[in-house]
């Protein structure tokens, strides 16, 4: 894990197109001190996942406004905010955003 992630809560939301999906981070970066960590592509559909990085309240304000921003333009897959990660999920999320 890169170390200016360390101690970061997660959010993560995945849209099912790819123009609601970057709405929707351009909003959250702007709202709140967010980093976007990444953005993986859904192979198989037209969608994708953000995963950015901040502090609690800082992922929560960003994540409210990135789904509002995003609702007119797609179907929300799903979305969740994780306060505390652990190392074993951290490890986890680097590897799948180098896949």
């Amino acid at each position: 894990m890169e170390d200016r992630y360390k101690g970061q809560a997660i959010g993560i939301f995945e849209m099912d197109n790819l123009v609601a999906c970057y709405v929707a981070l351009d909003a959250a970066s702007k709202a709140a001190d967010v980093m976007i960590q990444g953005v993986e592509r859904n192979r198989l559909k037209c969608g994708a996942c953000v995963k950015m990085r901040g502090d609690i309240s800082n992922i929560n304000a960003a994540m409210e406004v990135a789904l509002k921003a995003a609702a007119p333009l797609g179907k929300l897959v799903h979305s969740t905010v994780i306060a505390a990660p652990t190392e074993g999920t951290d490890l986890a999320m680097e590897m799948t955003i180098k896949k």
